[in-house]
C-alpha cells in the first residue's frame, strides 16, 4: 500500500497511568481509544473539525486547571490524562441530564447507556425544567428535521457548510435559549438553498436529522436495526466511484449511508447517491 500522508513522529502520552504511543498531531480522545478507553462523544465526529459544544468528552490533564475537552486537544508528549477521575465523571453525569432535561436523546446511540454508566437523572430537574418544544418538520419527501432532539452540535450546519458541501442552506438563528438551526428566514427545505446531500442526515448524532423512511418506519412501530444488514456497494449514477453502505430491512433498503474512512467521498454523498435508490 502507498501512504497517502508522510509517516509521522510517535509520542508518548499516559493514559490512567497507561503509557500509550500515538502518532504525533493526535488528540486525546485519540490516545485513549488507543488505550481501549471509552470516552462518551455527542458533537465529535470523525470528518469534521470539532466544535467542543456538548463536553461530554472531557478528561483531566495533570497541569490543567480545567476539564479540558478531548476530542479536540492535542495530546503531547509526556501529557499525563485521568479519563475517569471525580470531576471528570460528575461533569460528564451532568452534562447528560442537563440534556437530557431539555431535549429527546431516545434516539441518540448509547445515551441511555452513558446515562446508567454516569448515574444521570435528568428528571431531578423538575417537571418545568425547559424543554425545547417544536413541531416536527416534515417539507420533502426525503429527510425529516425534528428539532426537539437537536443538542445543538453544529455538526449539521458545518457539513452544509465550508467544511464539505459549501451550500450553506442552514445556520444558527437565534440567540441564547432561543438558538434553533434553521434555514435563511426559517423556509421550508424546498423553498432555500438545500440541495437534499443529506451530508447533515449522514453527521447527526442525535436522530434530529432523519431518512424520512426511518421516520415514517418509527411511527410505525417498524423500524428494527437488529434486523437490518449493511451492504457497502459502489454507486451507479456516475464515475466518481462514492461507496454507499445500503441498510436493508425485510429485502428493502430503508436508508443509505457512506464509510467515513473512503478516500473518495468521506461519508459524503449527493442526492442520487444518498436518496436516489427507489429504483433498485
Amino acid at each position: 500500500m502507498i501512504p497517502l500522508q508522510p509517516p509521522r513522529r510517535l509520542i508518548d502520552v499516559e493514559i490512567d497511568g497507561e503509557v500509550v504511543r500515538v502518532p504525533e498531531g493526535s488528540t486525546i480522545l485519540d490516545a485513549c481509544r488507543t488505550a481501549g478507553k471509552d470516552i462518551p462523544t455527542l458533537c465529535h465526529g470523525d470528518t469534521l473539525t470539532p466544535k467542543n459544544a456538548c463536553r461530554v468528552c472531557v478528561v483531566e490533564v495533570e497541569g490543567s486547571r480545567t476539564l479540558v475537552p478531548s476530542c479536540s486537544r492535542k495530546a503531547e508528549t509526556g501529557m499525563k490524562v485521568a479519563t475517569s477521575g471525580e470531576r471528570s465523571t460528575s461533569s460528564r453525569k451532568v452534562v447528560l441530564e442537563l440534556l437530557a432535561s431539555s431535549v429527546d436523546l431516545s434516539t441518540t446511540p448509547r445515551a441511555k447507556e452513558w446515562m446508567a454508566e454516569y448515574g444521570a437523572d435528568p428528571a431531578r430537574f423538575g417537571e418545568e425544567a425547559a424543554r425545547v418544544e417544536q413541531p416536527v418538520k416534515v417539507d420533502n419527501e426525503l429527510y425529516v428535521r425534528d428539532y426537539n432532539k437537536c443538542i445543538l452540535c453544529y455538526k449539521c450546519v458545518d457539513a452544509c457548510g465550508d467544511q464539505w458541501q459549501n451550500t450553506f442552506a442552514i445556520a444558527v438563528a437565534g440567540r441564547g435559549f432561543d438558538s434553533t438551526i434553521s434555514t435563511e428566514f426559517d423556509a421550508p427545505l424546498t423553498d432555500s438553498a438545500c440541495v437534499y446531500c443529506g451530508n447533515c442526515v449522514e453527521v447527526c448524532p442525535t436522530g434530529a436529522l432523519s431518512f424520512k423512511s426511518e421516520f415514517d418506519m418509527r411511527a410505525e412501530g417498524t423500524w428494527d436495526e437488529s434486523r437490518q444488514s449493511q451492504t457497502t456497494t459502489i454507486c451507479s449514477y456516475c464515475g466518481v466511484g462514492c461507496n454507499l453502505t445500503l441498510h436493508v430491512q425485510d429485502n428493502r433498503i430503508v436508508k443509505v449511508t457512506s464509510p467515513h474512512d473512503n478516500p473518495v467521498t468521506h461519508g459524503n454523498l449527493c442526492v442520487k447517491g444518498r436518496f436516489g435508490y427507489g429504483y433498485v
